[in-house]
C-alpha cells in the first residue's frame, strides 16, 4: 500500500535523524525526574540558607505530588517537542524540493500528510509510554503503587493533548514556506489556546483541560471533561482537513 510505504519512509527518517531517540530521551528523563523531584524537594530546600525553616512549611510529599510533577513536565515538554519536530515536516520538504519529488511518484497529497501525522503520533505514543512506565516505576519505589488503569488513562489524555499541537503545527507547516514561519505561527496558536483556556467557563472545553482530567483521575476525584476531549479531536480533524485542502492547491 502507498500509505504504508509513505509511513515507513517517515518512520525511517525519524530513526536515521535521531529525532525518535531525542524525543524518547527527553521524555524519559522527565518521566524519571518527576517522582524524584517530588520526593526530594524538601531535602533540597534544606540545603539553602534558612532552608531548614522553609522545609517545615512544605507538606510531606505524596504520590500525587509525583503525578502532578509528571503531568506538568510531560505536558510542557511534549508540546515543545511537538512544535520542534513538526514545524519543518512539510515546510522543510517544500524548501528543499523533496516534496515535489515525492509527490511525482505518484503519492497522493492526502496520504503524504496523513503519513507524516501518523508517524509523529506513533513517535509520541511510544515515547510517552516509555516515560509513563519510568515514572510509574519510580513512583512505586518512592511512594507506593498507583492505580494502573487510571495511569493508562492519564497517559492517553496526555498523548491526545500533545497530538492537538502536532496537528496544528503540521497545518502551520503547510501554510508557510519555512520552518521558522511555521514555528512562529504554531507558537501564536499555542498562545491563543493558552489565553482562551484561562477564561472562566471556556477553559473546560479546550485541550488543556485534558491534563486536569488526568490529574483528577489519579486523585480519584473531579469530573470527566468529555467536551474537552471531543473538542481536541475536532481540532485535530479540522487541522488535518484544512492542511490537506490548502496543500492540494499549492504549487510545489
Amino acid at each position: 500500500m502507498i500509505f504504508l510505504a509513505a509511513l515507513h519512509k517517515e518512520l525511517l527518517e525519524q530513526w536515521r535523524t535521531y529525532r525518535l531517540l531525542a524525543v524518547g530521551v527527553v521524555l524519559l528523563v522527565f518521566g524519571l525526574l518527576s517522582p524524584l523531584i517530588a520526593k526530594y524537594t524538601p531535602e533540597i530546600i534544606k540545603l539553602v540558607p534558612n532552608g531548614e525553616a522553609l522545609s517545615h512549611l512544605i507538606p510531606t510529599p505524596t504520590a500525587m505530588d509525583a503525578v502532578t510533577q509528571y503531568i506538568k513536565n510531560i505536558g510542557q515538554f511534549g508540546v515543545i517537542l511537538a512544535l520542534l519536530l513538526t514545524m519543518g515536516a512539510v515546510a522543510q520538504e517544500k524548501e528543499k524540493g523533496t516534496a515535489a519529488i515525492m509527490l511525482v511518484k505518484p503519492l497522493p497529497r492526502a496520504i503524504f500528510l496523513v503519513a507524516k501525522f501518523t508517524a509523529l503520533g506513533l513517535t509520541f505514543a511510544v515515547t510517552i509510554a516509555i516515560a509513563g512506565a519510568a515514572c510509574y516505576y519510580y513512583t512505586w519505589l518512592l511512594f507506593g503503587a498507583l492505580d494502573a488503569q487510571h495511569w493508562l488513562a492519564l497517559n492517553g489524555l496526555v498523548l491526545l493533548f500533545v497530538l492537538v499541537y502536532v496537528a496544528l503545527t503540521l497545518f502551520c507547516s503547510v501554510v508557510t514556506k519555512s520552518q521558522a514561519a511555521a514555528g512562529g505561527l504554531a507558537l501564536s496558536l499555542l498562545f491563543i489556546l493558552g489565553l482562551a483556556g484561562s477564561i472562566p467557563g471556556l477553559g473546560e472545553y479546550l485541550p488543556g483541560q485534558l491534563l486536569a482530567w488526568g490529574g483528577g483521575l489519579m486523585a480519584e476525584q473531579g469530573e470527566a471533561f468529555w467536551a474537552a476531549l471531543w473538542v481536541s479531536v475536532g481540532i485535530i480533524v479540522v487541522a488535518l482537513v484544512g492542511a490537506r485542502l490548502l496543500f492540494e492547491r499549492q504549487e510545489l
